[in-house]
């Protein structure tokens, strides 16, 4: 499985999304590959799912991998809510 955490850059609020989304995954047990990527390459890549923030949702929005949008990127509840309602964990 393989997601993708979305910002501007690449290195800014993807990262702390990605280090959220990996807690995460590794409390419920799931194996995944979470990957932080700006907005231009996330476009072009393969995902199970991309988080990001709401512009960025928008923007993505209709691509081959669904897009959830998250307010707070260090918040575990919000980050594994979007997990299980997007992937069959």
């Amino acid at each position: 499985m393989k997601i993708l955490a979305v910002c501007g850059m690449g290195f800014g609020s993807s990262l702390m999304l990605k280090m959220t989304a990996d807690r995460v995954l590794k409390k419920l047990g799931v194996k995944a590959d979470v990957e932080a990527c700006d907005i231009g390459t996330a476009g072009g890549m393969q995902a199970d799912l991309i988080l990001t923030n709401a512009e960025f949702a928008k923007q993505l929005a209709g691509g081959q991998a669904p897009v959830a949008a998250i307010l707070n990127m260090a918040s575990e509840d919000e980050v594994e809510k979007a997990l299980k309602e997007n992937l069959d964990l």
